[in-house]
């Protein structure tokens, strides 16, 4: 993953379990999400439910990381790395609270870079309607796991680079305008 990059991040739990089986699960995985993350990555849009997640990111730029983590030889391998540690502590704290073992993830997180304008719309536009397109929710304004509160309650402290979405549209109620267009052809789409 590059400095100054933007990627669209999902993962899906091994096999048929859960990922997030109660409320503190998504409470966790967002705590350990800041911790390991906060430093490497913008977060534009995220969307967490039962078996899977979505996130947008930005990686920061590579003066910023350097300062950051100075020892660090290779910027790409910190992010790796810091995906890594998130991960696997996240997982431990699940098998231990579970009395489970093995993996809870897919072996290798899927990251596309998003390449253009375009492709930055759809990308933000598809994380928030992820619950509704898996039938997890019928309003995406109700699935609680989504950094679409973070946009409507813009008075309340938030992780996200609430900012930079702007690059892309005009306003807010623009997005909400574009995800009802698009809800249906989202929900028609044969992916993740």
């Amino acid at each position: 993953m590059e400095p100054g990059q933007s990627y669209h991040i999902y993962n899906h739990a091994n096999g048929s379990e859960n990922i997030f089986r109660e409320e503190k699960n998504y409470r966790f995985f967002l705590e350990h999400y800041t911790k390991h993350l906060d430093k490497v990555l913008d977060t534009y849009a995220y969307c967490l439910m039962p078996n899977h997640f979505h996130l947008m990111v930005g990686v920061k730029e590579e003066t910023l990381l350097r300062k950051t983590f100075p020892k660090f030889q290779t910027l790409e391998k910190l992010v790796s790395k810091q995906f890594s540690n998130f991960f696997s502590a996240y997982t431990q704290a699940f098998n231990k609270a579970y009395q489970r073992r093995g993996s809870l993830f897919m072996k290798n997180f899927k990251r596309l870079p998003i390449l253009d304008e375009h492709q930055w719309q759809e990308t933000f536009l598809y994380v928030h309607l992820n619950p509704v397109k898996h039938g997890f929710t019928e309003k995406l304004e109700n699935w609680k796991w989504s950094s679409w509160h973070g946009y409507e309650n813009q008075n309340k402290t938030s992780k996200l680079n609430r900012i930079y979405y702007l690059n892309f549209f005009d306003s807010w109620d623009h997005v909400k305008k574009l995800t009802e267009t698009k809800k249906q052809f989202v929900i028609s789409q044969n992916v993740e």
